[in-house]
């Protein structure tokens, strides 16, 4: 079964310890934490002590999704709130490479995201230094955008580039995730779906989990 990562932006956030206990007893596989902070993307979204009451109260992984500038600074704050999974742009990163060691250096699993417009092929020296790589199908800093098609394409490319070089990296995608839009990207090679609004919006979100999880393929767990 495909993978899946609700996206609490997307959430009530004066409920959250709700719908953090919602994905617990989910079908979900993460929970996907998206950190702004109002320069790399135009909104300010949660930051590290927020990650650490979630952590206290999640029974899944931490999927953090870092749209800032220079995360590389913040591996250490990331570490102590409790990141299982780090995704960090490589449009933000001077030296991606050494962001990269950082990150599992300080025991989590780094992964590298990528805005709609960047090649996948910028990421073929890192490639199979990485556990995951995030594929955005919305220009990220926005919740409840519409589907970009052109990232079905992307990730057929990415699926060969990581079988190719040899990667264990899995592909996550996120933006505009829903039964429309899942059923050609798992086709394509994506393995984890972050969904946001579909879940958080809908009038049973652990059904929409569910029915996410319905769509095709089997792969790699991370």
């Amino acid at each position: 079964m495909i993978q899946v990562a609700p996206s609490l932006l997307s959430a009530d956030f004066t409920r959250i310890g709700e719908a953090v206990d919602m994905v617990n007893k989910s079908r979900s596989s993460l929970i996907h934490l998206d950190v702004m902070d109002g320069m790399f993307v135009p909104n300010i979204t949660i930051g590290f002590p927020v990650i650490e009451s979630i952590r206290r109260i999640a029974e899944k992984p931490l999927d953090v999704h870092m749209m800032v500038c220079d995360p590389g600074r913040y591996i250490e704050n990331l570490r102590a709130a409790g990141a299982d999974i780090v995704s960090v742009h490589w449009e933000a990163c001077t030296h991606l490479d050494r962001v990269i060691g950082s990150i599992r250096e300080a025991g989590m699993k780094p992964a590298v995201a990528l805005n709609p417009a960047t090649p996948v092929m910028l990421l073929r020296d890192v490639i199979r230094d990485l556990d995951m790589v995030l594929l955005m199908s919305v220009n990220p800093g926005f919740g409840g955008q519409s589907f970009i098609p052109n990232t079905v394409r992307k990730v057929r490319e990415l699926r060969e580039l990581i079988e190719e070089s040899g990667s264990a990296a899995v592909i996550e995608i996120d933006g505009g995730v829903n039964l429309e839009t899942a059923p050609a990207l798992v086709e394509a090679g994506a393995d984890i779906l972050v969904a946001g609004s579909y879940v958080f919006k809908a009038p049973d979100p652990a059904k929409a989990i569910s029915d996410l999880r319905g769509c095709l393929n089997t792969r790699v767990k991370i």
